[in-house]
């Protein structure tokens, strides 16, 4: 397994994905590299819902309690446009949202500073007071280098306590 995911499909094969290219061309691409392995490179894809982790419930308590205070909520992404219906499928909470931009639909990824453009633009957000969380530095970094309020997510207690230092008192 540790071969598969570091040689075969890997983060960075996985990223193509991400910023738009089709699953039937990364599924023939890793094929030609790995032809012994393409059971297991179809089943990357077939059985993709099996490798999505559950929805962290505390940071869905703390994202109904932003919703129930009327806090403007947008997603952004770095995913395939071709499986992200299988996300909103299994978590109803997405919905919440006013909008999500998918990097794989755009065909850019964070921690590119042109997909924080676009969200700023699409949404016309004002960066100085828009919020931007995520777990992965870089894209926080990136978040903040285009004026945005950066918070890296590191628990959801964490997440609460930056917030509260924000002005958005939540309940427990």
């Amino acid at each position: 397994m540790e071969f598969f995911l570091t040689e075969v499909c890997n983060t960075e094969w996985n990223e193509h994905q991400d910023r738009g290219r089709p699953w039937k061309d990364a599924i023939a691409e890793a094929i030609e590299r790995h032809p012994e392995h393409e059971a297991n490179i179809r089943a990357y894809f077939d059985r993709w819902e099996e490798m999505i982790p559950g929805a962290i419930e505390e940071t869905v308590v703390i994202l109904e309690h932003l919703r129930k205070l009327n806090v403007r909520l947008l997603a952004l992404t770095n995913w395939s446009d071709e499986t992200f219906h299988i996300a909103q499928a299994r978590f109803p909470f997405l919905e919440w949202f006013e909008g999500i931009v998918v990097s794989g639909r755009e065909r850019l990824m964070k921690p590119d500073p042109a997909i924080f453009k676009l969200i700023i633009e699409r949404y016309r957000l004002s960066p100085a007071s828009t919020a931007f969380v995520d777990d992965s530095i870089l894209n926080v970094e990136a978040a903040a280098r285009e004026g945005m309020i950066a918070i890296h997510f590191q628990g959801a207690d964490d997440f609460r306590a930056k917030l509260r230092d924000l002005g958005i008192l939540l309940p427990r």
